[in-house]
């Protein structure tokens, strides 16, 4: 199985940065198979259709919006759990479910799946790279819930030093779309964080 990983987001752009935030996180801290690709891609667009033509499965990292929702709050969701709630939609005008309809009207077939985080801010005043303290906090918790989504679909992780990666033992909430199930992101925790977490002042 092909997979591909869109860390979809706008790196200037306070909180829409922070799918390639978790592109860096994976680039930088694991090692993964061949049938494994990691794509830095910017904003949804119908240039990622040859993504859906070549991979089997893609798994999407973005920002997302949801009603009176606490930022740094992580969502996992199958891309047609999210058609008809307009989550991901005011951020970008093209969500994950839309390229996967359009890719199916021209014979590409593919599965995915939709991690996401509530945002703060991602409309600074002037172009700001960062996140805001509680996007930055949920950080790893959004990259050990897409490092579950590659396990459960039999891919072996590997840290950047060449050893295993054993999953977290503790338990983190993450929530669903209405009905999503999120039994696969159950044992999924936050890694003991040793740093301190960077605060972005926005331009005033």
């Amino acid at each position: 199985m092909k997979i591909a990983v869109l860390c979809v987001g706008n790196r200037l752009m306070l909180d829409d940065g922070a799918g390639p935030a978790v592109y860096d996180e994976l680039k930088e801290r694991y090692l993964l198979p061949e049938n494994v690709t990691l794509f830095d891609a910017g904003c949804m667009s119908m240039d990622l259709l040859p993504v859906v033509r070549d991979y089997d499965f893609i798994i999407a990292v973005d920002a997302v919006d949801v009603p009176d929702a606490k930022p740094g709050t992580v969502y996992r969701f199958a891309p047609d759990e999210i058609g008809g709630h307009g989550i991901m939609q005011s951020l970008h005008d093209l969500r994950l479910i839309d390229l996967i309809q359009a890719a199916t009207l021209l014979g590409y077939e593919c599965d995915g799946m939709c991690f996401g985080v509530q945002v703060e801010n991602m409309s600074p005043v002037t172009l700001t790279e960062g996140l805001t303290p509680d996007v930055f906090a949920a950080l790893p918790l959004l990259v050990d819930c897409v490092l579950a989504q590659l396990m459960d679909l039999g891919v072996e992780v590997r840290n950047a030093d060449g050893t295993v990666f054993v999953p977290p033992t503790e338990k983190e909430n993450v929530e669903g779309a209405p009905c999503g199930d999120t039994s696969m992101v159950d044992d999924v925790a936050l890694r003991a964080r040793g740093e301190e977490a960077r605060h972005v002042e926005e331009s005033r």
